[in-house]
């Protein structure tokens, strides 16, 4: 074993330590039920809560365990997340528009929240503030200046931190100051996953897990989505798959781009090196198009880091490795440690870079967070559910948008490791 990993390395999410995933033991599938979603992940739980709670019958059909895709593995960042910035869309539709966009981003954060502490759901939610760091002078002025027009139009709060003072956040020399926009937070995701997924258990939807659909037709009232169990007869059917989204729905696959994000996670660390390396327990993420980011351990005992996204690497332990060369380049004082668990899972895109809740022969999707999955895969899948109950609450400004596709594209996100290296190209010069 290479001295980078640990003994008891693990090419699983440090997520499941506390979070493990069910064994799969399915149950029975039901014959019928009014709405049948596929995909138990954030979206998939959200949208089943709220309709079981309304009286409606739910399946909810999952391949794998419940939670096996990027409801585990993700960061646990909660923001106001969108690949188009606000001053592009001020620029591009205007100022009206933009708030209009980033109000509904402030929507998605809340309601997490707001399930979080209504629900009682014990995940380790702190709003812990986010550091953006930035690799040059350049970054640092740009920065400022994107937080300067979004604190004009929706009072967003934040504060720049010049180099001189940026290890009060960061315990690092290779960054040029950085900015504090202090009312972002984190969580634990595996356990936010496990809050979901016991509510809606208890509010009366079925999960039915490892039971892969195959196939989704239409019917006199309603689909028959075909199963290697058997066939679910459902007035509604949700498709909620997001980055594991397969050519049994060949439509949305021309549609979304998925692409793998990594993270690894260090062995225990000793507090005062904690401290060191990020000092206020905040998350943090760098002014590059292909990020990297870090974070604390809930417990406080680790420090979790990822980066290289859109990768094709597949050995977690390679990766781990990479990894650490990595962030060692920016924390020197992590030469010494050694990496416990190095994990991926798949994200997924657009390409026009919207997250998308839509409608198409019948079948209701939503998904193509582009790096937003946990406030906006909260957000979508209660906003579907408001949407099959005929809520006017349902409107968003995400649903039912053209969802375009390219000439030739037929799903897989086959191109996605060039376009990260252009992207890495890109961030060296504007270093």
């Amino acid at each position: 074993m290479d001295d980078v990993l640990t003994s008891d390395f693990r090419a699983t999410p440090y997520w499941w330590e506390a979070a493990p995933r069910e064994r799969i033991d399915p149950v029975p599938l039901p014959p019928s039920a009014d709405v049948a979603i596929v995909g138990a992940g954030y979206t998939g739980l959200a949208a089943a809560l709220m309709l079981a709670r309304a009286g409606r019958s739910v399946a909810v059909l999952e391949a794998e365990s419940a939670g096996y895709g990027a409801s585990s593995r993700n960061a646990g960042f909660i923001g106001r997340t969108f690949k188009k910035s606000f001053g592009a869309l001020v620029e591009s539709d205007g100022a009206n528009y933009a708030v209009a966009v980033y109000r509904e981003l402030q929507s998605a954060f809340d309601t997490v929240v707001t399930l979080i502490e209504e629900e009682g759901i014990e995940c380790g939610w702190r709003r812990c503030g986010r550091y953006i760091a930035a690799a040059s002078p350049k970054h640092y002025d740009s920065i400022a200046q994107a937080l300067e027009l979004k604190h004009r139009y929706l009072g967003d709060e934040f504060e720049m931190v010049p180099a001189a003072e940026q290890h009060r956040e960061i315990g690092s020399d290779t960054y040029c100051g950085g900015a504090v926009v202090p009312d972002l937070g984190s969580l634990h995701p595996g356990l936010y996953h496990a809050g979901l997924l016991r509510l809606a258990r208890e509010s009366g939807a079925r999960i039915v897990t490892g039971t892969r659909v195959n196939g989704i037709r239409r019917e006199t009232r309603g689909f028959g989505v075909s199963t290697g169990r058997g066939i679910v007869f459902a007035r509604h059917v949700l498709i909620a798959t997001n980055g594991y989204t397969t050519g049994t729905t060949p439509w949305l696959n021309r549609r979304l781009v998925p692409f793998r994000g990594y993270m690894v996670a260090t062995e225990k660390l000793p507090p005062e090196q904690l401290d060191r390396l990020l000092p206020r327990d905040r998350t943090i993420h760098d002014w590059h198009n292909n990020l990297n980011f870090m974070r604390r351990s809930p417990d406080g005992t680790r420090m979790l880091m990822g980066g290289l996204t859109g990768s094709a690497e597949k050995d977690p332990a390679r990766m781990a490795r990479r990894l650490h060369r990595r962030y060692t380049a920016l924390f020197p004082d992590l030469a010494a440690i050694r990496l416990s668990h190095s994990w991926s899972g798949y994200c997924a895109g657009t390409f026009d870079f919207w997250p998308h809740l839509g409608e198409h022969e019948g079948v209701l999707y939503a998904l193509g967070y582009c790096y937003a999955g946990v406030p906006m895969g909260t957000y979508l899948g209660r906003k579907a559910a408001l949407r099959i109950m005929g809520e006017r609450d349902a409107e968003t400004i995400f649903a039912d948008r053209p969802f375009p596709t390219v000439p030739f594209y037929r799903g897989g996100g086959w191109f996605m490791p060039a376009v990260m290296k252009w992207y890495d190209w890109q961030d060296r010069r504007s270093r």
